[in-house]
């Protein structure tokens, strides 16, 4: 697994981050002040990368945790049909298959941005 641990007050927003074990970026963090017997808390919400679905956790700001490490890679359209296309790697010349997203209009020989992260991809 490509992932690394790092402690919870080292994150920052636009940072990635794994909530439960699904990798998030981070869209919203604050931080407690300490009491008088507990450590200062922080709270993370995060948006999952490639399922957009809203994910939150809360946990002292010396904890650790993992932090995903989510590569972006660029392609070549190599072809289009019925909603998914074929995408050479630009540096591996590996061809994988993708899905449209629905709002895009992308055709052969468009070059494209990706992310990549376990097998899953998402066109940036």
């Amino acid at each position: 697994m490509a992932r690394e641990q790092t402690e919870v007050r080292d994150l920052q927003e636009g940072n990635y981050v794994m909530i439960n074990d699904v990798p998030s970026k981070i869209t919203s963090y604050s931080t407690s002040k300490p009491g008088k017997h507990g450590s200062a808390k922080a709270r993370v919400e995060g948006t999952g990368v490639f399922d957009s679905q809203k994910r939150n956790f809360t946990q002292p700001v010396d904890a650790k945790v993992w932090v995903p490490i989510i590569e972006r890679k660029q392609g070549q359209v190599v072809s289009t049909s019925d909603g998914e296309m074929q995408v050479m790697d630009l540096e591996t010349y590996e061809t994988i298959t993708m899905r449209i997203p629905g709002s895009e209009d992308i055709t052969a020989d468009d070059e494209i941005e990706y992310l990549e992260y376990e097998g899953n991809r998402k066109l940036v």
